[in-house]
């Protein structure tokens, strides 16, 4: 209030979540003044907002004619929603910039005209329900959000504690020694928070499948936030059942991750009945409940997720919106990394991880390939080596299924295969894609942001590569059809064979020596994929009159190296050694027993620190 010119006509002042906000009367008042909202930043040390009061605001009619005349018709404009409990307009258009305007001239005029902000949306360019989805719900929930964001917003501002914490400590919930399940809570004398909270989607047996909770010490509504690194089910597919335990928190996460993770957990529960025959340990209600408590973070920003912690996401270059996590815990009494799943190496899709941070005391690194053998391929290679098992199988009339996870490696070889058929119009097989990829496409064409600049240009430029004539969407009843038919490609997810489309075409295609199965990715230890990668020729299954029979791997099994969205053993040590400042202590996780172990030794050799691959259910302090 001392800051604000009386003009301006302050009305309210609310901690929202991470942001101050400061609702007003007149925003004329307030724009007239341009250093208003740089001293109000440097002196609450905090984002802020600042919103006109709804007794201002214009009528919705009359801003939708001012949005309509004044916003380029360029921009495409899909839809304009109103969220009065935030005082925002939502504006969903194919070129969000032209809503924008040049140094966000255009958002700046409508603001003055009608008094709501708008929030620009950018459509994607292929149709997504999911996404469709979850927008319209955070205007439709907009008022029980609003009493969550400012719950939230009143316990982090609440006074840093006149004691500092006096010790810091992780304790392995899940993920170490193994991978699956990642879980690690991060504890001071007054803060509680989970790193990512995942299932192992290899097994239905609960006590392989999901983190250890119950050791944490304390109720699950006593946690101060969840924390996810990103949209896989290893990392995050356990979440919504905190929410059906009555967790009433934050989870944080970058935009990207928030729609990933929604739509990844959905097809969770249906796999989990359908593969294992279990019942899945939440609902779809919990996975409503979960996306009203997601509060999104962009790389780089630095915001307070308790009174005594900062948190700052960076790129980790493994999917789409996935994060490095670094927690500044108290006044520099620790600085904690949390790499999640990283890649340190080229790929098309995105940016390496990375490597440059304010402080670094202890870093968490995954070690999916942490062991000495794990060399990576050369990736042009690699390409090559892949192109190679297509033709092979192709030339004498055969299909090749390639099991991917929906999101990553799914969008990575569909990049690889259109600029092949862009350089070779000869190669025209089909490549069919099934189940979420399709959806997991269309979720990265609405965020070209979080990707290489030369595939931003594209999907920008109305070119996407998700959209080439090569790519073929199978419909539910295809699968025989597509089996039995043409050559092709069929890239269907489970990654791992663990149910989904890929499991359903390997059985449609496994007695035929012509076709081929072509591992890209990583296979778990307790995944059917490891086993017929492993050489095994046999699967005993569940036919359709429910008679257990033999299924026969007659089709070729090769694995194309090289597409991994983990970093290799090489660019694991080549990340260490560039990491900025040099970490005191290495703790390894996320990795078969003995690569975690590998990796800790290597390091601890090669950067002279601590070195430690931990157990889980062990507990270390950091301070």
């Amino acid at each position: 209030m001392e800051i604000m010119p009386k003009e301006c006509e302050v009305t309210k002042v609310e901690p929202e979540g991470l942001s101050t906000v400061i609702y007003i009367k007149n925003i004329k008042a307030f724009y007239a003044k341009d250093e208003l909202i740089r001293q109000l930043a440097s002196v609450l040390k905090k984002k802020v907002s600042v919103r006109v009061d709804a007794s201002a605001l214009l009528d919705p009619e009359k801003t939708k004619q001012i949005i309509d005349q004044t916003v380029p018709k360029e921009a495409d404009i899909k839809s304009v929603l109103f969220v009065p409990e935030f005082s925002e307009v939502h504006i969903e258009a194919m070129k969000p910039g032209l809503v924008i305007g040049k140094g966000g001239s255009i958002l700046k005029e409508l603001m003055l005209q009608t008094g709501w902000a708008p929030i620009t949306m950018r459509t994607p360019t292929m149709a997504s329900v999911t996404l469709e989805g979850i927008r319209k719900s955070m205007v439709y929930e907009a008022s029980e959000r609003k009493k969550f964001l400012l719950n939230i917003g009143k316990k982090i501002c609440q006074p840093t504690p006149t004691h500092s914490s006096d010790w810091v400590r992780v304790l392995c919930l899940g993920g170490f020694r193994e991978v699956g399940r990642s879980c690690v809570l991060v504890q001071t004398p007054h803060s509680k928070v989970l790193l990512d909270v995942g299932i192992n989607a290899a097994t239905g047996d609960p006590s392989k499948a999901y983190p250890y909770l119950g050791m944490m010490g304390f109720p699950i509504d006593q946690l101060d936030a969840v924390v996810l690194s990103h949209g896989h089910i290893d990392h995050m597919g356990f979440i919504p059942f905190l929410f059906k335990m009555g967790y009433e928190g934050p989870v944080y996460c970058t935009r990207p991750t928030r729609d990933i993770m929604v739509l990844l957990q959905q097809d969770y529960i249906n796999l989990s009945k359908r593969t294992f025959g279990v019942e899945p340990p939440y609902e779809k209600k919990h996975i409503q409940k979960e996306l009203h408590h997601v509060i999104t973070v962009d790389y780089g920003e630095v915001v307070d997720i308790t009174p005594e912690m900062k948190m700052t996401l960076y790129n980790a270059g493994h999917i789409l919106g996935s994060a490095i996590v670094h927690l500044h815990i108290g006044e520099g009494g620790h600085n904690l990394v949390y790499t999640g799943d990283l890649k340190y190496g080229f790929t098309k899709l995105f940016d390496p991880a990375n490597t440059n941070f304010p402080r670094v005391e202890t870093m968490l690194i995954e070690s999916t390939y942490g062991g000495k053998n794990d060399i990576g391929s050369n990736r042009m290679n690699a390409e090559q080596t892949l192109v190679k098992m297509i033709k092979e199988a192709t030339d004498r009339r055969g299909k090749v299924l390639i099991p991917v996870f929906a999101v990553g490696r799914s969008q990575e070889l569909l990049l690889i295969l259109e600029e092949y058929y862009r350089r070779n119009p000869d190669f025209n097989i089909p490549v069919y894609i099934d189940g979420m990829v399709l959806e997991a496409s269309a979720i990265h064409t609405a965020y070209p942001e979080y990707m290489r600049e030369q595939l931003q240009r594209r999907i920008l430029g109305d070119n996407s590569p998700f959209e080439s004539p090569m790519i073929k969407v199978a419909k539910g009843t295809d699968k025989e059809t597509i089996a039995n038919g043409e050559p092709a490609v069929i890239l269907a997810p489970s990654g791992m064979l663990n149910g989904g489309p890929s499991y359903d075409y390997l059985q449609l295609m496994a007695d035929d020596e012509k076709n081929k199965l072509v591992f890209v990715g990583y296979q778990s230890a307790l995944s059917l994929g490891s086993k017929l990668q492993r050489g095994q020729k046999e699967l005993m299954i569940t036919g359709d009159d429910g008679r257990a029979k033999t299924l026969n791997i007659n089709m070729q099994v090769q694995t194309a190296d090289g597409f991994s969205g983990h970093a290799s053993r090489d660019q694991l040590m080549a990340y260490l050694r560039n990491v900025r400042p040099t970490p005191e202590r290495i703790l390894t996780m996320h990795g078969d027993w003995g690569k975690t172990e590998e990796l800790a030794q290597a390091a601890s050799m090669m950067l002279r620190k601590e070195g430690r691959a931990l157990n889980d259910l062990e507990a270390i302090r950091l301070r």
